[in-house]
């Protein structure tokens, strides 16, 4: 008999069941729940169904401690999340358009070897954009070798005048639980959530750059009627990435970030997500207190340069 419920869906579980000649264990991620059979995805990807007849023991396995980061990997794999309208390459670096909506998707992404001496392919990088009529600019992880190298060739800060970014990252177990809202996923986004993303008119290339990831899901929750909070996540490899966060200012402190969130990671969880990121201005304190409940911490911070 099961001791595991819908609650638990996302989250690591051992089952002991009965198979012909005896009992087995299975180790994995519980897919789904009812009442009459469990579904566990193992971790080479093989979702296994049983029926609850079956099983004689069950429980939650409990969460696994975060691990280092994997910074370089992490760097590439935000940009995997959320696609850019238009891409290129100069070796291993991303160069994106994205009809200049958004620093990450109209930026140069170094990640990996150019191919060619860096001012070289900041040369390249600036045919590009202007090709394309927008300004130069490069997504930098501050400190890293390659933030030197940019600014030695005559690079600048594109917003002085801004915080850092961090990138936050945690282990997916620590931030799945039972939202305290009905948190409602779709694989499109209608009207309704786009005017809640954002403030004023969405931008003409918002839907083509959010709804551009190979797998990704739409997250909402009604209160009164309303779409109070929405967020996006999308998944690259078992990296859950969180974006467009946004709760109706009637609606704040009330925990629907941290619900949403959660959401999306119960999402992810069944799927045999293992790990999630999010990105978060410095100075946002509301934002970074709610994460940092959550679990997340920081794997690195990152800033913009352009070209003079």
């Amino acid at each position: 008999m099961s001791g595991l419920g819908t609650r638990d869906i996302g989250h690591r579980v051992v089952v002991r069941h009965r198979i012909p000649g005896g009992l087995t264990d299975l180790i994995g991620v519980l897919a789904s729940c009812d009442s009459q059979a469990l579904s566990v995805r193992h971790a080479d990807g093989t979702v296994h169904g049983i029926p609850l007849r079956d099983v004689t023991a069950a429980k939650t396995i409990p969460e696994m401690p975060l691990r280092p980061v994997d910074v370089e990997q992490l760097f590439l794999t935000t940009a995997l999340g959320r696609p850019a309208v238009e891409t290129a390459y100069v070796g291993h670096w991303l160069l994106r358009a994205s009809a200049g909506w958004t620093g990450r998707g109209n930026s140069l992404l170094p990640a990996g070897d150019p191919g060619v001496p860096v001012a070289d392919a900041l040369r390249q990088a600036e045919d590009f954009y202007a090709k394309h009529e927008l300004p130069a600019q490069a997504l930098i992880r501050v400190g890293s070798p390659y933030d030197e190298a940019i600014r030695a060739c005559g690079w600048v800060e594109a917003r002085p005048e801004q915080c850092d970014v961090l990138v936050m990252h945690t282990t997916l177990d620590h931030v799945n639980a039972q939202p305290a809202y009905d948190v409602h996923l779709t694989d499109q986004p209608d009207d309704t959530w786009y005017a809640t993303a954002f403030e004023g008119p969405v931008p003409a290339v918002a839907p083509q750059v959010l709804e551009g990831a190979p797998k990704a899901t739409f997250a909402s929750i009604t209160l009164d009627g309303q779409v109070a909070a929405v967020a996006r996540g999308a998944m690259t490899g078992h990296w859950l990435g969180v974006d467009a966060v946004r709760v109706a200012s009637d609606f704040r402190r009330r925990g629907l970030g941290t619900a949403i969130v959660q959401g999306l990671a119960r999402w992810a969880g069944a799927l045999g997500g293992r790990r999630t990121y999010l990105e978060v201005l410095q100075d946002n304190t509301a934002a970074l207190t709610t994460y940092k409940r959550l679990g997340y911490q920081e794997a690195y911070r990152y800033r913009y340069l352009t070209s003079r």
